[in-house]
């Protein structure tokens, strides 16, 4: 499967995680997105479900097992290089997770992760379907303010 550059695009599926009103995001160590904060999630596998992908990937880079629940939202998410080339293509389907087992690390492409409180969000500049999302996970677990 050819990410950078590709034929075409490519669905991916994250885990909006969130406890004590805070949410669940991991520091990627791979581009796209190298270095910036972000939910955990990663690239459908062929045959599997997008709620197992949502699984496999929270386990894979949180460490923790979740449930996936409501879908919070579909985005599409298309990086350009300087030449204006579709560099990555990526159609993302959300669901808000309950973790259900587990211990935190990061694991997999994750070179981080940790919870943040709504209040430490707009600190990290998140891409703005990121910050859609997780909104959107806020409201329907009560923690909107």
């Amino acid at each position: 499967m050819q990410r950078e550059f590709p034929e075409v695009p490519l669905v991916g599926v994250g885990a909006i995680i969130i406890e004590d009103s805070r949410v669940l995001l991991v520091k990627r160590a791979h581009p796209p997105l190298q270095a910036q904060w972000s939910i955990p999630g990663g690239v459908l596998e062929v045959g599997e479900l997008v709620r197992e992908a949502a699984i496999r990937e929270a386990r894979e880079e949180t460490g923790l097992t979740v449930e996936p629940g409501e879908l919070l939202g579909v985005y599409d998410r298309i990086l350009r290089d300087v030449e204006q080339r579709v560099q990555y293509h990526y159609v993302l389907i959300d669901f808000l997770c309950r973790r259900v087992a587990g211990d935190l690390a990061a694991a997999s492409d994750a070179a981080e992760v940790r919870w943040f409180s709504r209040e430490e969000l707009p600190e990290l500049k998140l891409a703005e379907d990121t910050a859609d999302v997780i909104r959107k996970g806020f409201i329907k677990c009560g923690a909107a303010s």
